[in-house]
């Protein structure tokens, strides 16, 4: 008990905000005065503080079995202090790719990808407009100014996105994996495509369906219920987006992934794949038990590749990258966004969830996403993961006249078209 005691205590000294700690005997550890209080109910508990297993504490957290006091922000400071090693560190054993590749294809069968994403994406249309953007858009903003709101940036990042595909009227627009059709609406009604999403959670899907009514745009756009793997290729697009998406497909399926985006892409389209890489080069996911809350609580089945990975298996399905950018900063700032307008409606968020199932499981529900979006933060705070932009081309191979015209796309030669300013 005295090493414990001795860990405890050690911990406590070196962290950057004052910390106390009730321990389940009903002594105090630490300062009279704190800006963080845990309290434990059990000794168990207290190890997995002792030795930085910030992971195991949320589920703890989670589970009712110790209590937390104090700013999200204060916590996450302690959280990142905690640790005793990066979480991004693994051993290189040889066949850990191997039996990553098993994994990820037991785990992403048609059935349970649907599951997965219903199991996140149906929790509560409510709780979610809790927090997000009047938009809806769940994924990361784009500060092009730094004095914008989180409104103002998410509506900036999805005309970045368009100014990326360069997308034009009567161009047929696919947006896979289309959440709430922030990105879908705002692409037909501000460039003129004729615009398909898809999703699998019916709850968005019947968002945008309303949407779609409400604005008047039946004529040329709609949003189906339907898996990537099942999209006929006999019309390909001429643009295709796929934001926060990719993270679900699964290390087994990258590849046929960006396959099957090449061939539902035009020879000379463009396609954009937007989402969150890990920061590490050889993990699948943040150490310290951090990566196994995520799976269980949150998002079960997502997986994070490192961008050069990513690179590589989109070549070799065929696509050209022409531009990449990593937009991590970005998505620490949403995050804390998200994270304050939900602690600003904590009770509110605890009314939301009650009304789909019991007290037990709104509170689980909701001590699970207070860490996850704050926790998320500091993780792209802290370089543990990123978000990447990534614009492929399918290079048109065709002839034109008596000879050959090569590999071309749409895409110029210079990036000014991008950042021109509207």
């Amino acid at each position: 008990m005295h090493s414990l005691y001795d860990k405890v205590e050690s911990q406590l000294a070196g962290l950057p905000v004052p910390v106390s700690l009730r321990l389940p005997g009903g002594q105090s550890v630490g300062p009279g005065q704190s800006l963080v209080t845990l309290a434990f109910d059990r000794w168990s508990t207290v190890a997995t503080f002792a030795t930085g297993k910030i992971g195991t504490l949320a589920e703890a957290y989670v589970e009712n079995r110790v209590q937390i006091e104090g700013s999200m922000r204060d916590l996450m400071a302690v959280a990142a202090r905690l640790l005793q090693r990066s979480p991004v560190e693994h051993d290189n054993r040889w066949p850990r790719d191997l039996i990553h590749r098993l994994r990820s294809r037991r785990a992403h069968s048609r059935e349970r990808d649907a599951r997965q994403i219903q199991y996140h994406y149906d929790v509560s249309d409510d709780f979610y407009a809790l927090w997000l953007d009047p938009l809806r858009v769940y994924s990361c903003a784009y500060f092009r100014d730094a004095d914008m709101t989180l409104a103002e940036a998410q509506e900036a990042k999805l005309d970045h996105i368009c100014r990326k595909l360069m997308l034009k009227p009567g161009d047929r627009f696919l947006d896979i994996g289309a959440g709430w059709g922030g990105l879908l609406l705002w692409a037909a009604e501000h460039y003129g495509v004729d615009a398909t999403g898809i999703t699998l959670s019916k709850n968005q899907r019947a968002h945008v369906q309303r949407l779609i009514e409400q604005k008047g745009l039946q004529g040329r756009v709609r949003i189906e219920l339907r898996d990537y793997r099942d999209l006929d290729e006999s019309r390909p697009f001429d643009r295709i987006a796929s934001v926060g998406m990719f993270e679900h497909v699964g290390y087994a399926n990258l590849p046929s992934y960006f396959e099957k985006v090449r061939r539902l892409l035009k020879p000379g389209g463009l396609a954009m794949n937007h989402g969150i890489t890990a920061g590490g080069v050889d993990y699948d996911q943040l150490g310290a038990g951090m990566g196994d809350f995520i799976g269980k609580y949150i998002f079960p089945g997502g997986e994070l590749f490192h961008i050069s990975h990513v690179l590589r298996v989109a070549a070799l399905a065929g696509l050209e990258m022409v531009d990449t950018e990593n937009l991590r900063p970005h998505y620490a700032r949403t995050l804390w966004a998200w994270s304050d307008g939900l602690e600003r409606h904590l009770d509110e968020a605890h009314k939301v969830l009650l009304r789909g199932g019991s007290a037990e499981q709104a509170e689980r529900v909701l001590r699970a996403y207070r860490l996850y979006l704050a926790g998320c933060a500091m993780g792209f705070e802290q370089g543990w993961v990123a978000l990447h932009q990534i614009l492929v081309a399918h290079p048109d191979a065709g002839y034109v006249g008596a000879g050959p015209k090569g590999a071309q796309s749409d895409f110029p030669f210079n990036r000014a078209y991008i950042y021109r300013q509207p």
